[in-house]
C-alpha cells in the first residue's frame, strides 16, 4: 500500500468514527434539555436551536482561517487540532448542568474543531490527480455513513443511559481518531503555501487572509458558496426541531427519540447512496449546473416535508430531501479542488465548509426563535421560499449573461 493510500484510509476511518460520534447526540438536544429541567416546549425549541447552531456558527468564522493556516503549517496538524478540540469540549458536555453551559461548550467546540475541510485537504494534496474525484467522494461517503450510524446509536443509548455517557464516548473516539491521523497519516510539505520566511503571527495572519481573498475573487466559487449557504439554510432551520415535529405529528412520546433517529439515519442513507451519482453528474455537466439542479430538487423536497400529514409521509419526504441535498457539498468541494491551486486548497475547502456551517448556525438559531411564531411547518415553507427566490435570481442572471455574450 502506497503512502497516500495509507493516509487516505486512516483519514477515512477517522472521519467515519468522528462523524458517527457527533451525530450520536446532535439530534437529541430537545430531550436532553428536558432532562436538564427545561420543560416548556417553546423554550426547548429555542435552546435546542441555539445549542445546535453554536458550534457551526463559530466554525464558520474560524474554519477558512484554520484552512489557510493549514496551507502554511500543515493540514495534518489542523486535522489533529480539530479532533482534539472535540475530545475536550464534547467530553466536558457530560458535566454541563444548564443550557448556558452547553451553549458555551458548543461555541468553544466550533472555534477549534471543524475536521472535515482539513482532513479532505490532507488527502487531496497527495492523491494522484486522476483520482481526485474518487478520493473526495469517498471521504464524503465516510461522513455520510457516520451520519447513518450515529443517530441510531444515540437513539438506542440515549433513552437507556442519557446523553452524558454518549458525550464521554464521543470524546474518547475522537481522541483515538486524532492519534491515528498524527501517527499514521503522511503529508508532503512541498504542497504548502510559502510564507516568505516570516514567522511573525500578524504577518502570517495577513498572508492567510490574502489567500482567502484570492479564493473569493473566483466568480464560480462565489456562486457555489451562495448556493450552498442558501440550500443548507433551508434545511437547517428544522433539523434541531425534528424531534418536536415528530411529536407534533402524533408519535407517542415513548418512541419519539427512536423514530427521530430512524428519520435522520434514513435521510443520511439516501444521501450516502446519491452522493457518488451527483459527483459523476457534476464531472460531466459542470459543478455549478449540477448544484443548481440539486437546489431545485431540494426546494420541492422541503415543500413535501411541510405538507406531511403523518410520520410515514414525513419519512418519504426526508428520503427525497436527502437525495436532493446529497449533491451540495461534493459539488462545491469539487469546484474548489478544480478551480483553486493546490497551495490554497485548504482555504478554498475551508470557505465551502464555512458557508455550510454558517448556514447551519444561522438557520438553527432563527428556526428555534421562529418556531413559536410560524410553527415547524412554517419553517419548511420559509426555507423552500428562500431557496426558490435564489434559484430564480441565478437563472435570470445566467440568461442575462448568456445574452450579453451572444450580442458581443
Amino acid at each position: 500500500m502506497s503512502s497516500w493510500q495509507r493516509t487516505y484510509w486512516v483519514v477515512w476511518v477517522s472521519n467515519l468514527v468522528t462523524a458517527a460520534g457527533m451525530m450520536s447526540f446532535l439530534p437529541f438536544f430537545p430531550s436532553h434539555l428536558q432532562h436538564l429541567g427545561v420543560e416548556d416546549t417553546g423554550q426547548r425549541a429555542l435552546w435546542a436551536g441555539l445549542i445546535f447552531g453554536g458550534a457551526p456558527f463559530a466554525a464558520s468564522l474560524m474554519t477558512p482561517l484554520w484552512g489557510a493556516l493549514g496551507d502554511r503549517y500543515g493540514r495534518r496538524l489542523m486535522t489533529v487540532r480539530a479532533m482534539l478540540a472535540i475530545t475536550v469540549f464534547v467530553g466536558a458536555m457530560a458535566w454541563a448542568t444548564t443550557p448556558w453551559q452547553l451553549f458555551v461548550l458548543r461555541l468553544c467546540q466550533g472555534v477549534f474543531s471543524g475536521f472535515v475541510a482539513p482532513s479532505i485537504t490532507l488527502v487531496s494534496v497527495i492523491a494522484p490527480v486522476e483520482r481526485q474525484g474518487l478520493v473526495a467522494g469517498s471521504l464524503q461517503t465516510a461522513m455520510s455513513l457516520g451520519a447513518v450510524v450515529g443517530p441510531l446509536l444515540g437513539g438506542l443509548a440515549g433513552p437507556a443511559l442519557g446523553l452524558e455517557p454518549v458525550f464521554l464516548a464521543v470524546a474518547a473516539a475522537s481522541a483515538v481518531s486524532a492519534a491515528l491521523v498524527w501517527f499514521l497519516a503522511e503529508e508532503n510539505s512541498e504542497d504548502r503555501q510559502r510564507d516568505d520566511g516570516t514567522r511573525r503571527p500578524l504577518e502570517v495572519l495577513a498572508g492567510s487572509l490574502r489567500d482567502l481573498r484570492a479564493v473569493l475573487d473566483h466568480a464560480g466559487m462565489r456562486r457555489a458558496l451562495l448556493l450552498v449557504f442558501v440550500m443548507i439554510l433551508g434545511v437547517g432551520a428544522t433539523n434541531p426541531l425534528l424531534e418536536l415535529y415528530v411529536e407534533e405529528l402524533g408519535e407517542p412520546l415513548a418512541s419519539t427519540e427512536r423514530v427521530t433517529g430512524l428519520l435522520v439515519s434514513a435521510m443520511a442513507v439516501v444521501n450516502l447512496v446519491a452522493m457518488p451519482a451527483w459527483g459523476h453528474y457534476g464531472d460531466r455537466a459542470g459543478h455549478l449546473k449540477a448544484l443548481a439542479l440539486s437546489g431545485w430538487l431540494g426546494c420541492a423536497a422541503l415543500l413535501a416535508n411541510a405538507l406531511s400529514p403523518d410520520v410515514w409521509t414525513l419519512g418519504a419526504a426526508r428520503v427525497a430531501l436527502g437525495a436532493a441535498m446529497a449533491g451540495s457539498m461534493p459539488l462545491a468541494y469539487g469546484l474548489a479542488a478544480a478551480a483553486i491551486p493546490v497551495q490554497r486548497r485548504g482555504g478554498a475547502l475551508g470557505a465551502v465548509f464555512s458557508a455550510r456551517t454558517l448556514a447551519i448556525a444561522l438557520s438553527s438559531w432563527s428556526g428555534g426563535a421562529l418556531a413559536g411564531l410560524v410553527g415547524i411547518r412554517g419553517l419548511f415553507y420559509g426555507g423552500a421560499g428562500i431557496l426558490l427566490v435564489l434559484l430564480v435570481a441565478l437563472a435570470l442572471r445566467g440568461d442575462a449573461l448568456s445574452r450579453a455574450r451572444t450580442s458581443r
